[in-house]
């Protein structure tokens, strides 16, 4: 290990050619091999006075597998809430000019006719045309007079509902939207429909939804070491770790295991750590306390972390 160089290749991954090859070779003191099943049993029959040990990147490794795992589970408790959709109304546009001058005359005729004026009188005390104050006259309200907010009747007015429920919805393309109306036997101009959603627009408020970060990424945060942390990240990790209680526990028991193992103290701590952990309870954080220590036990048996290997650090 000191000259980083193999010193054999075993003709075949199978425990027969390690145990072959360590009894022809005796006056090994340390085995460090990866969980492979084969490479245990092999060491056991080849030399079974022989401690056996997992590097730290294959230690670490097994974690990694289960966190990101277990990230994708937690993933509906963290990801940031959907801010809820507002329902976009339509911006009331201000009466015009038109508008005003019509309820003015209204009033002013009405107020005439309430004290016995004649059409003729009111034709000459307003100075209008006598077919104009006529119809006024009959007019009961000036809405009957005034008509749609643009002088005339929209041919979206019994439509827009509809944009607006689908504007809502998300659909915001003026052509798909105009297809849509056509289909359902309207017939306006695609200006017409632009113009419309322009007005719901200028009154729409889009909810400004955080970033949801991808799993990889979530796991790759969370197995960093927090000094080798972007402070935008260390934010985003304690945001997720208070959101989910699961996730937070999890966090916890890495944060242990990467200690044992940048520290060299699986020796002392280990077994305490396996304990611990096996200990708590959520449902979700234990399926992740289950990949570790069963895969340690069934794996490396009674593993202590070794420099035989080369340790990669939590930054990899």
């Amino acid at each position: 290990m000191e000259s980083r160089r193999p010193v054999e290749v075993l003709p075949e991954r199978s425990a027969e050619a390690l145990a072959d090859w360590l009894l022809v070779h005796p006056g090994v003191d340390v085995i460090c091999r990866d969980r492979a099943n084969g490479y245990s049993e092999g060491a056991s029959r080849g030399a079974p006075a022989v401690k056996q040990v997992a590097d730290r990147w294959h230690l670490w490794h097994n974690p990694s597998l289960a966190t990101e795992r277990l990230v994708a589970r937690l993933r509906s408790q963290w990801v940031p809430p959907v801010p809820e959709k507002k329902v976009t109304a339509l911006s009331s546009k201000p009466e015009g000019i038109r508008a005003q001058k019509v309820r003015a005359r209204h009033a002013a005729m009405h107020a005439l006719m309430a004290k016995g004026a004649g059409i003729g009188f009111v034709v000459n005390e307003l100075r209008l045309d006598p077919k104009t104050v006529r119809k006024c006259m009959n007019a009961a309200t000036p809405e009957e007079l005034i008509g749609s907010p643009t002088g005339r009747q929209s041919s979206l007015d019994g439509c827009a509902h509809y944009l607006t429920a689908r504007w809502a919805e998300g659909c915001h393309s003026t052509s798909s939207l105009h297809q849509e109306l056509a289909d359902r036997g309207l017939k306006v101009s695609e200006r017409t429909v632009r113009r419309f959603l322009l007005r719901l627009k200028e009154g729409a408020e889009p909810a400004a939804r955080p970033p949801v970060p991808k799993n990889r990424e979530v796991t790759t945060m969370i197995l960093r070491h927090p000094d080798g942390l972007p402070e935008d990240d260390r934010v985003t990790v304690k945001e997720l770790r208070d959101r989910c209680g699961d996730l937070n526990t999890a966090c916890g028991h890495i944060t242990r295991f990467a200690e044992m193992l940048t520290t060299r103290s699986g020796q002392d701590k280990l077994e305490d750590w396996v304990h611990d952990a096996e200990c708590q309870r959520p449902a979700r954080a234990a399926w992740l306390r289950q990949r570790i220590t069963q895969g340690l036990r069934r794996r490396h048996g009674r593993l202590f972390p070794s420099t035989g290997a080369p340790a990669r650090s939590r930054d990899t």
